[in-house]
């Protein structure tokens, strides 16, 4: 693939370069998530979602993310986020889309504040969709609406079979874990919202 002059300065930051960014920001997720799970239960609760605390202790919407409460539940959230990460790097998407996700990761949570019954909540599953919702955003505005929407397409059949405005936890076969589905739309919410607010700012950098 030609990249251009290769000459002192020529050649883009790493950072720059497509999908780069995006996977720095997944395997900030990836660590930050294999240190809180060697974390003691006394511990996660101190960093948890808990919607009484959002404003008074407002950092617990980033902390919140790492927190997993058990091995299949992190594990099944490490495989979503390796996937949301190959599909940023595939996609070749810029640093603002990096920047985007950085954004929607605490909104996610901040989002979970319409089901205050939901008194605990922890994991990447929230900030996993919001990641998919981004990358696919920006693969219909860049042109390949056959792709991106039918990602999208299928990313919205499954959040409405998942019910998430009923119970705030569902229990399911197969997980040891109660799930909230709830986070789920407001991933894609937070996602989509942000990658949209960063397009709109680079498109109109560009024609000034």
């Amino acid at each position: 693939m030609n990249e251009g002059p290769r000459g002192a300065g020529a050649q883009a930051a790493w950072w720059r370069r497509g999908g780069r960014a995006w996977l720095a920001v997944a395997l900030l997720l990836a660590l930050g998530s294999a240190i809180a799970h060697i974390a003691s239960p006394a511990a996660l609760a101190a960093v948890d979602w808990q919607p009484g605390l959002a404003f008074a202790e407002p950092w617990r919407a980033v902390s919140a993310a790492f927190v997993h409460y058990s091995d299949l539940h992190l594990l099944g959230n490490a495989a979503g986020l390796a996937l949301a990460a190959a599909y940023g790097v595939a996609a070749r998407v810029p640093p603002r889309l990096a920047l985007a996700w950085l954004v929607a990761w605490p909104l996610t949570q901040f989002g979970l504040l319409a089901q205050p019954a939901l008194v605990h909540y922890g994991g990447l599953s929230g900030v996993v969709h919001a990641g998919v919702a981004i990358v696919t955003l920006y693969v219909i505005l860049v042109g390949h609406w056959r792709i991106g929407g039918t990602v999208l397409a299928m990313l919205f059949v499954k959040l409405a079979t998942e019910s998430p405005f009923g119970a705030p936890l569902r229990h399911e076969a197969g997980w040891d874990i109660a799930l909230a589905p709830l986070a789920h739309v407001t991933g894609v919410a937070a996602g989509l919202l942000c990658c949209a607010v960063a397009e709109t700012v680079a498109r109109r950098w560009a024609t000034d």
